[in-house]
Parts: structure tokens; C-alpha cells; sequence
């Protein structure tokens, strides 16, 4: 497809990039010069220097042929305004990153209003990550797939979980919980593991189970699954306010330490169940005084990643408590993995997994049928969820006599409102979600994909002999 993306900052490189390995023809547009170099050499792909929100930029970027316009400025009125010339002139799909709460409530409405396809808020959506972690506070991170039926989970062992010098193919208590360990992370190893995998202290592994299954599983290993009952956030930005309001609708008792007034003001009169303290979160007399040592959960929110970090080291002496780190920048992600400080999260990940997953869904019309799309262990890895939407090389045939891709597993399926972690006489239906994980990244587009390269060669000539 023709891709224009409005905006050279991390989430527009990222996508750039991503989307140009992809096969995608990519124009990037940005007002810095410096940026537009950096971003067309490391992507390799076109640089156009200007206003996105100008109608000759968009006419030089070639508007007119393009399929999709993503507008990720870093001024939400500059993206909004974007779109809507890109929608005049050349008649494309448009996405835009939306992030003032002012215009949270109305997102719908200017979705509506401006004919936009899709409206990114990264904040909002890493606080929806957020609050599912604090929920679930033993897990690293918490992915969801057709429609928050399936969820794939991922956690550390530790030295004393009974998983450990343990074959996958050895636990029973994977069947008894109906439960797929789909990803170990080892080291800087990526692995789809099969069952002769002996797993290991300190390995961190990626489970795949309904929320209910996946609850007893943890119970069964002896790990707690109840969610926290109150939250120590510091930092009082957008991302803070969006946690704090679905966490007081949770249940959740909450604390914010925030050092600018003003901003005290506003999040007292936004948020009157909260209880929001004047002051600076670094404060380590502050934090014992306000009760870090009995918070359950510890959310580090300020603008600074080396800061949110020493706050969760600092929260991980003090507490046992779930703790959650924001990061921004990717430079140092080697080194923080290290540190064991709980669950880190990305808003400008997210973003650029939003926006991957709508370019993939774009491509129905040329057989594509991703409805979701997880970027794991900094890209290593994908998640997708396909649904099965005609009958084909994968359809009615008993998986394990599929030639399969290799670094490749089918993890669930969601039938019927029921959710089945297959087995090798399982089969893929008409109307099947499936949720597939693998280490190639960026080349599933459709479900026959998954086949090796003989195999899918046959299911194209077959399907096309159908048809004719």
C-alpha cells in the first residue's frame, strides 16, 4: 500500500520502519530537515520536509495515490486538520494521534464528524495496560485477543516455582488448566518452545489462556491473582489521570503525588475520589510518609524515564507491591530488562501496535484477515489473532498433519464463545479466531500463511481451482 506518515518523532520512525520492511511504499513528512534525513536513510524510504497540514505538502507527499495517511505530530489540532485535507484531497483512510483528555469524552463524535478510521490516544490506551496489570499484579504484561475472551500473560519464574527444571511436556498442570506456554525468554534468547524445553529459573515465559483458566493456573503454581486495593501513582500527566479514573471505577483506592500545583488543582476537581498530594515524588521522606511500604501497587509516571526507573528500584526496596515503570525512550531497554523492576510499558509501543494492526486488517481486500497484532519482547516476536473467514489450506484438516512454518505455534482458538488451546486432531473452522505466534515477524498477512512454503503453494493452487 501508499502510506503517508505525518511526523518523524519515535512512534512515526518506529512505523516507518516497520512498515517499510512490511512491503509497504512509505513517504514520510516532518518540519525538521535533520529528522526527515535521519528517518528516510534508517527506514529507507521517501522524505518530504513541511506542514503535514498544508494542502501542497500533502499534494508533494502525493496524497492523491495514497492509500492511508497517519498523522502522529506531536500537536493533536496539526493531526486532526491533517486528516481532514488528506480526506478532501486524495479520498484515503486516515488515522490520528489524539491525546488532549479534553477531547477524550468527544472522540467518537470528531471520529464521526472528520470521517477519520481510526483515533490513537497512547496515554489512554497504556493506562487501559495498566490498570489490566494491577488487576492481574503477577504478570509482567497482559495481552487480550478476541475481545478480551483469550489472554496471553507473561511472567518471571522465580527460584522457587514449582515449573522449574521442569519439560513442558512433563506438566499436567498445563491440561488440568487447559494453559499453552507459547514464549520463554532466556537470556537474550527468543524461543517458541516444544515440549522437550526444560525451563528454567529467572526465565521469563508467555502463557495463553482464557481469564479464568489463567487464574487457576497461577493458583495452582502458588502465585497470587487478586487484584491490588490501592495505588501509589507519581507523575499526574495525561497517562496518570487516564489509571487513576478506571482504577476509582475498579474499586481501587488511589494516590497521586504530583509537584506541579496547578496540576494538583485540576486533578482534585477531575478527580474528587482520589486523593492527590502536593509535592515531589523523589522524595524518599515523602513517599515513606505517604505509605509506599503498604501500597500494593506503585506506578512511576513522571517524564523522565531515569527517573520513573530509580523511583520503581527505589519502590522495589520498600515494597512487595505491584510495581509498573513508563518509559519513552527505548535507548537503555537492554539494561532496564535487567533490573527486574517489575512490569514496563511503552505508550509509544502501543501506539505503533494500534496503528500496525489497523494497516494489516486494511489489507482484506488481498486476503488479509489479522484482527490483532502484539509486537513481543521489543519486536522479537508477534502475536496475531486471524479469523478464519473462508475455507482453505488450513481449514478441516487435524493441525498436526499441517505443514507448518518453523519459530511458529498456533496457540488458541476462540470457537463459539469457547475458548480451545488445540491439540494435534484439532481443526480449523470457518469462523474460528486464532491467535498464532512466531518469531518471523512482519510476514503473516493471512492465515495460510502459517503453512511452510510447498504447502501454502498448494492451498493457493487448490483454492484457485475452487474458484474456478
Amino acid at each position: 500500500m501508499n502510506i503517508i506518515v505525518a511526523g518523524c518523532g519515535k512512534v512515526g520512525s518506529v512505523l516507518a520502519e516497520q512498515l517499510s520492511r512490511e512491503g509497504h511504499d512509505i513517504t514520510v513528512i516532518d518540519e525538521d530537515s535533520d529528522v526527515v534525513q535521519h528517518t528516510s536513510n534508517a527506514a529507507d524510504v521517501r522524505g518530504i520536509v513541511g506542514n503535514v497540514a498544508s494542502y501542497n505538502i500533502q499534494q508533494e507527499a502525493g496524497i492523491g495515490k495514497a492509500d492511508l495517511l497517519i498523522a502522529v505530530t506531536n500537536a493533536d489540532e496539526v493531526n486532526l486538520l491533517s486528516c481532514l485535507i488528506a480526506k478532501k484531497a486524495g479520498d484515503c483512510q486516515t488515522i490520528a494521534r489524539v491525546r488532549n483528555p479534553v477531547y477524550h469524552q468527544e472522540i467518537q463524535h470528531i471520529k464521526e464528524e472528520l470521517g477519520l478510521s481510526l483515533i490513537i490516544n497512547p496515554e489512554w490506551a497504556a493506562a487501559m495496560e495498566m490498570a489490566r496489570l494491577l488487576r492481574f499484579p503477577s504478570a509482567i504484561d497482559i495481552d487480550t485477543f478476541a475481545r478480551g475472551r483469550i489472554e496471553l500473560l507473561r511472567f518471571r519464574l522465580n527460584e522457587d516455582s514449582p515449573l522449574c527444571n521442569q519439560k513442558i511436556k512433563t506438566l499436567s498442570i498445563l491440561s488440568k488448566c487447559e494453559v499453552l506456554i507459547c514464549v520463554v525468554e532466556r537470556s537474550k534468547e527468543v524461543l517458541i518452545p516444544d515440549g522437550d524445553l526444560e525451563l528454567k529459573t529467572n526465565d521469563i515465559i508467555s502463557i495463553v489462556a482464557s481469564s479464568v483458566n489463567a487464574s487457576k493456573f497461577f493458583r495452582q503454581i502458588g502465585i497470587e491473582t487478586n487484584q491490588v486495593k490501592n495505588t501509589m501513582i507519581i507523575g499526574g500527566g495525561k497517562a496518570a489521570f487516564y489509571l487513576a479514573k478506571k482504577l476509582l471505577e475498579m474499586g481501587i483506592q488511589v494516590k497521586i503525588i504530583e509537584k506541579d500545583r496547578e496540576n494538583c488543582e485540576k486533578l482534585c476537581d477531575l478527580l474528587p475520589k482520589a486523593m492527590i498530594i502536593y509535592g515531589d515524588g523523589t522524595d524518599q521522606e515523602l513517599l515513606e510518609e505517604e505509605g509506599l511500604a503498604e501500597a500494593e501497587g506503585f506506578v512511576a509516571l513522571t517524564n523522565m524515564d531515569e527517573e520513573n526507573v530509580m523511583l520503581s528500584l527505589y519502590a522495589k526496596s520498600m515494597s512487595k507491591g505491584k510495581k509498573i515503570t513508563k518509559i519513552s525512550n527505548n535507548t537503555y531497554d537492554n539494561i532496564i530488562s535487567t533490573l527486574d523492576i517489575g512490569s514496563i510499558i511503552h505508550p509509544k509501543h502501543i501506539t505503533a501496535e494500534n496503528i500496525l494492526q489497523y494497516v494489516r486488517a486494511m489489507q482484506n481486500s488481498i486476503g488479509s484477515n489479522v484482527e490483532t497484532l502484539y509486537r513481543l519482547v521489543d519486536g522479537k516476536a508477534e502475536a496475531l489473532e486471524f479469523v478464519v473467514k473462508e475455507k482453505g489450506g488450513t481449514t478441516d484438516t487435524p493441525l498436526q498433519a499441517l505443514e507448518l512454518k518453523d519459530n511458529l505455534l498456533v496457540c488458541a482458538i476462540h470457537r463459539k464463545g469457547k475458548v480451545i488451546i488445540p491439540k494435534g486432531q484439532d481443526c480449523l473452522q470457518v469462523g474460528d479466531s486464532v491467535i498464532i505466534i512466531t518469531t518471523d515477524c512482519g510476514k503473516l498477512k493471512d492465515i495460510d500463511d502459517i503453512l511452510s512454503k510447498s504447502a501454502s503453494s498448494q492451498a493457493r493452487q487448490a483454492k484457485a481451482e475452487g474458484e474456478s
